[in-house]
């Protein structure tokens, strides 16, 4: 028994071809199938001599007026069929997304004061919306060190304005506000402070941003030397529940936006206390990358965190 190989070279493959044998193969002439195609007759008998140069078979001979497949034609029929198909779905404009059964895992990252203040009601609305969907949270550190939104590993991401780039889609999500934190009980228990108390204080800085200083503290320092302010800081910690915990047992300080103050004081003794200056916005916004943009199940992720974000707690 003889078996023979033959290999086909796909880049040297134009699939315009496939299709024209598919189309031939249903219509069973060349002039019907030029019809369906919008083309001329010669330019169907150009693609067929070109497929059987590729394929190295007659794949399809002339019977009176019309043409029968070879052997090999019949053998390759069903495939092509089967591939175009998959082709259309794979390109097509099908962009259905059903929430209720899908189980996609969505990506968010976030500093761990929306963790705190903010997640907690998106799982609640993504659990009544897509059940059987995932929610996975991570931290910004991880979205910058992977470069997550371009690289396709986080699907949006909670920010600064004021840290927004170029390349990304942006949303305004909600002004917040931030505030000094002190433990109950602490020595100074004035409701608001004086400029030499807010001076006196020794604090607790965090750093949330690959153990560096970023933008939120960049914006609070300049915020602070504007009103004759400053901090002199005695332990830096990469998030606010640690600040937190650290503050409710010594007298040190902390600045933090009032959202994840309002929560962190309902589970530990804390105060708010006024500062010697107007309240600092913090302006936060929900940033994506254009390859998610026109994508359904994202655009229903980014509204669902929009909604759960943009619900002011109750102080």
């Amino acid at each position: 028994m003889w078996l023979y190989f033959t290999t086909v070279n796909l880049s040297a493959l134009d699939l315009n071809l496939l299709l024209v044998f598919h189309t031939v193969l249903e219509e069973k002439t060349v002039a019907k199938a030029a019809a369906k195609l919008h083309v001329t007759p010669p330019a169907i008998s150009n693609s067929l001599s070109r497929l059987r140069a590729v394929i190295g078979d007659p794949l399809l001979v002339r019977r009176g007026r019309g043409l029968v497949p070879t052997p090999r034609a019949q053998e390759l029929a069903p495939r092509v069929a089967t591939a175009l198909r998959e082709l259309e779905r794979a390109v097509g404009d099908d962009r259905t997304f059903d929430p209720a059964t899908t189980r996609r895992r969505f990506v968010l990252a976030c500093s761990d004061n929306d963790q705190i203040a903010s997640v907690p009601h998106l799982a609640a609305t993504l659990a009544s919306e897509m059940p059987l969907a995932q929610l996975h949270i991570v931290s910004i550190d991880q979205l910058k060190a992977s470069d997550g939104l371009a690289a396709g590993i986080v699907d949006a991401a909670v920010v600064p304005t004021a840290a927004s780039h170029a390349d990304v889609h942006a949303e305004p999500l909600y002004v917040d506000h931030g505030v000094l934190v002190l433990r109950k009980g602490h020595p100074i228990r004035a409701p608001r402070l004086s400029r030499a108390q807010f001076n006196s204080l020794r604090y607790v800085d965090t750093w949330i941003v690959l153990g560096r200083a970023g933008v939120g503290t960049k914006m609070m320092d300049a915020f602070l030397h504007r009103h004759g302010l400053v901090r002199n800081v005695a332990v830096i910690v990469p998030g606010f529940a640690a600040a937190a915990m650290i503050v409710a047992t010594t007298d040190l300080a902390v600045g933090m936006p009032m959202r994840v103050a309002v929560q962190l004081a309902k589970h530990l003794p804390l105060r708010v206390a006024k500062i010697p200056a107007p309240a600092m916005p913090i302006e936060m916004q929900l940033v994506w990358h254009a390859r998610t943009h026109e994508d359904p199940g994202a655009k229903l992720f980014r509204a669902l965190v929009a909604d759960a974000f943009r619900d002011k707690p109750r102080r």
